[in-house]
C-alpha cells in the first residue's frame, strides 16, 4: 500500500504545527491549542483540529501543574472556576455543539482577537480577594463555553488568573491546572457527542512528539530570549490570524 503524498505533506504540516505551539508553550506557559487551532483550521476541519489536539495538551498541561509542593493550595483557590469549566464545557458542547463549520472559525477568529488584544494592551487587571468566591466560577462557565465551540481555552482564563495576583511560577502552575481541566472535559465532549473516535487517538498521540520537542526548546530558549519581545510579536501575529480567519469564514 502507497501513502499518498497529499496525505504525508497534511500530516508533516500537522506535525510542524505542533512543533510551533511546543516552542511557544515553552516560552510564554501557554499557546499550544491556540496556536494548533488556529493554524490547523485553515486546512483541516475544526473539529479535527481539536480532536488532534487533545493528547498534546492533556500531556504538556499536566507537566505545567508542577511542582507537587504548591499543586493543592493553587487547585484550592482556584477550584470554584474548574468547576465552572466542567459546567461550561460540557453544557456548551450539548447546546452548541462541538466545534464544527463557519460558526466555529468565527468564534475561533473572535477569541483569538480579543485574547491578543487584551495581552497587548499590558495592563494589568486585579480581583479583589472578596471577589474571587462569585468570579471563578463565572469565569470558568464562561470559559467552558468558548472551549465547546472553539477548542481553545485561554479566554477569559488566562486574563482572570493572571487578575489573582499569582507570582510568575504559581501563575504558570495556575493555568496548568486550568488547561489540564478544559482538555479532560473538551475530550469528554467530543466524545460524547460522537466527534472524538478511536480512530484519532493514534493521530493526536502522534503529535505528541514535536509538542514535547517544542516544549523543551521552548523552555530552554526562554533562558536565552527576552520574553516580553517574543510575547508581542506573538500577539500581533495571533490578532492578525483571528481576523484572517473570522473573515474568510464570513465571506
Amino acid at each position: 500500500m502507497t501513502i499518498s503524498n497529499e496525505w504525508m505533506s497534511h500530516w508533516a504540516a500537522a506535525a510542524a504545527v505542533f512543533l510551533l505551539a511546543g516552542v511557544i508553550k515553552g516560552v510564554i506557559g501557554l499557546g499550544l491549542p491556540t496556536v494548533s487551532m488556529a493554524l490547523l483550521a485553515l486546512w483541516m476541519a475544526p473539529v479535527r483540529a481539536a480532536a488532534l489536539l487533545i493528547v498534546p495538551s492533556l500531556v504538556t498541561n499536566i507537566w505545567q501543574t508542577g511542582p507537587r509542593a504548591t499543586f493543592m493550595p493553587v487547585l484550592r483557590r482556584i477550584g470554584g472556576m474548574q468547576v465552572g469549566i466542567v459546567v461550561g464545557t460540557l453544557g456548551g458542547a450539548l447546546w452548541l455543539g462541538v466545534p464544527a463549520g463557519a460558526w466555529a472559525s468565527v468564534a475561533l477568529g473572535a477569541a483569538l482577537v480579543a485574547y491578543a488584544l487584551w495581552g497587548l494592551t499590558g495592563r494589568q487587571l486585579h480581583v479583589p480577594p472578596a471577589h474571587e468566591r462569585w468570579m471563578g466560577p463565572l469565569v470558568g462557565a464562561a470559559t467552558g463555553l468558548v472551549t465547546a465551540v472553539t477548542g481553545v481555552f485561554v479566554v477569559p482564563a488566562v486574563p482572570y488568573l493572571q487578575a489573582l495576583g499569582f507570582q510568575r511560577d504559581s501563575l504558570i502552575q495556575a493555568m496548568g491546572i486550568s488547561f489540564t481541566t478544559s482538555t479532560v472535559v473538551l475530550a469528554i465532549g467530543l466524545a460524547g457527542n460522537g466527534s472524538y473516535p478511536a480512530s484519532a487517538v493514534g493521530g493526536s498521540v502522534a503529535m505528541l512528539v514535536p509538542a514535547i520537542v517544542g516544549m523543551v526548546f521552548g523552555t530552554w530558549l526562554r533562558q536565552r530570549l527576552s520574553v516580553a519581545v517574543f510575547r508581542r510579536c506573538f500577539l500581533i501575529g495571533l490578532a492578525l490570524l483571528g481576523l484572517y480567519m473570522a473573515v474568510r469564514a464570513m465571506a
